[in-house]
């Protein structure tokens, strides 16, 4: 066999996961947050893209005990898992699905007080968190209907453990943005004191996602939701931040160069003629497409890294393939890997500059990785050590 194939035993497209760095990350969140204040990790999405059992474990094995996911389906994996702890559902959960919360010990969240009619309704205890509407205008009560918020407190059959909101814009420096957040987090406390005059205690509060722990980390709560910036990475590699968090990547992203060929002047590559050589060339066949998560918005405009050089991508992304120019790469050829996200030699694609190519944030890039890219976790040392 091949040298190449020999020494890299993974397959056409796989993940790395540097669970070194996210156990950095981790340690750089607790310092920023005041010391009453746990993280609850959002491993919702399959944590991202990242594999949320893999990251799971990690956390836990670091001490973590209080999580957040979507769905029932996410947070029941959790538990097979042997994830222990509170699991946070921060969606809707079908009422054929309320089975769930009491057998695998679930805390749900009440996005309206409808909603907790028919989870009270159910006729077992079940644990949840009130969601309050401070200005996201999704899920919850609205922070001004008080007297609807305190009504849930009065349903028999609900464990109430938890009261939070979700800032809509901690990610912006303008000043509409920071006011806006500024309101948000007057609302939120005032409903949480309103709660307490009426006697009512007991609860736990959390407001801030990655942004709102990296831009407002005085804020004093109980949780902290930290998503994005846990993986070590942020939305948009443009955004500015306001605490001092050395972030490293988790994640790399590589699939295979299967074959390198010659595409002479004037011919046309991939589906549609979307490419055509200008000159003489030589292209990678390389064994990544959309069904793994690379974005079709990346035709004939994303890039990968092929031993260290950079290569454009050519033509239209096709679902378990793409094309990448590789004239000016020295010495390439099959079995070399290709990285669309993490180092090659001395570059490095971010997963937000990816995102950024293509039109969107890197929370969408990552939660869309397919879940037959093989995810594997890295043994060797951080190149960030």
């Amino acid at each position: 066999m091949d040298s190449k194939h020999d020494k890299n035993q993974k397959g056409r497209a796989w993940i790395e996961l540097n669970l070194d760095n996210l156990a950095h990350n981790v340690k750089q969140f607790q310092k920023l947050l005041p010391k009453k204040c746990a993280l609850m990790p959002a491993v919702k999405a399959n944590a991202y893209g990242h594999g949320a059992v893999q990251i799971g474990l990690k956390l836990a094995e670091m001490g973590i005990r209080d999580y957040c996911v979507a769905s029932a389906s996410e947070a029941v994996e959790l538990r097979r898992a042997g994830i222990k702890g509170q699991i946070l559902i921060l969606g809707y959960t079908s009422p054929c699905q309320l089975h769930d919360l009491a057998d695998y010990q679930l805390t749900q969240t009440v996005v309206d007080l409808a909603y907790a009619r028919v989870l009270n309704d159910y006729g077992q205890p079940l644990c949840v968190h009130v969601g309050i509407d401070t200005g996201m205008h999704r899920l919850g009560e609205r922070s001004e209907d008080v007297e609807k918020i305190c009504e849930i407190w009065g349903l028999e059959n609900l464990r109430i453990t938890g009261v939070y909101s979700h800032l809509s814009a901690s990610d912006g420096n303008s000043e509409a943005e920071i006011a806006y957040t500024r309101k948000q987090i007057e609302e939120f406390q005032a409903v949480v004191e309103t709660l307490h005059r009426r006697g009512i205690s007991g609860f736990k509060t959390h407001l801030q996602g990655s942004y709102g722990v990296l831009n407002y980390p005085e804020l004093e709560f109980d949780y902290a939701r930290v998503g994005i910036a846990l993986y070590g990475t942020l939305s948009m590699p443009g955004d500015k931040i306001k605490a001092d968090a050395k972030l490293r990547p988790v994640l790399s992203l590589k699939a295979r160069v299967t074959c390198v060929k010659v595409l002479h002047e004037n011919e046309a590559a991939g589906y549609g003629l979307a490419f055509r050589a200008d000159r003489e060339m030589r292209i990678g066949v390389v064994s990544i497409g959309y069904a793994d998560g690379i974005p079709r918005e990346l035709s004939n405009k994303g890039y990968a890294l092929v031993n260290g050089c950079r290569a454009n991508v050519i033509g239209r992304v096709c679902m378990d393939q793409l094309l990448l120019d590789v004239t000016g790469v020295p010495k390439v050829s099959a079995g070399d890997d290709a990285v669309f996200i993490g180092r090659s030699g001395e570059r490095e694609i971010l997963a937000c500059e990816a995102a950024e190519c293509a039109g969107t944030i890197s929370n969408e890039i990552l939660s869309r990785l397919g879940s037959r890219v093989e995810r594997v976790i890295r043994l060797d040392k951080s190149r960030y050590e």
